[in-house]
């Protein structure tokens, strides 16, 4: 049975390998943050890390995630303690609705991990894919400007401070 490494733990699943990746996620392992939006790639509410970079999971089929790492929203968190992410959104009361929020966050957390210091053409850049309906943008972006601006990201990305 094909062996899917979700939020760090591998797990057998049997699905056909050409299901959606999201359905996995939701149906499969009962991780219910990632969320449907239009199953077509376009709104940004299905966004997981597929090792470590932001993928759609409404359209990739579950056949290509095998041997790879998947981080679903559940798996951003350090146990009890949220991602500097998680909690920017919680300051700056991001979300209204909250439906898309699992997405811009995993966004917005690749984002910063590529670039820890963002201008906001790359916050622009970065989210355009992710469709808020609420239309929360300027509290987003705040939000990742903060997380920037603190230090918070320099223990979660920097290898020789994780090594401490």
């Amino acid at each position: 049975m094909p062996m899917l490494n979700v939020n760090g733990v591998a797990r057998e699943i049997d699905v056909d390998p050409a299901t959606p990746l999201l359905w996995v996620i939701r149906e499969q392992l009962q991780l219910t943050g990632t969320k449907f939006g239009c199953g077509i790639s376009q709104c940004g509410a299905c966004t997981v890390h597929l090792d470590g970079k932001p993928v759609r999971s409404c359209t990739l089929p579950v056949g290509s995630a095998f041997g790879s790492a998947v981080t679903t929203i559940e798996g951003i968190a350090d146990g009890d303690n949220l991602h500097p992410v998680q909690q920017a959104w919680i300051a700056e009361q991001v979300p209204q609705c909250g439906y898309c929020q699992s997405g811009q966050i995993m966004t917005a957390v690749a984002l910063l991990r590529d670039k820890p210091s963002p201008t906001d053409a790359d916050i622009d850049a970065a989210m355009s894919g992710n469709i808020c309906r609420c239309g929360t943008y300027q509290r987003i972006r705040r939000a990742i400007k903060n997380v920037a601006e603190s230090s918070a990201l320099v223990t979660l990305f920097d290898p020789e401070v994780q090594r401490g």
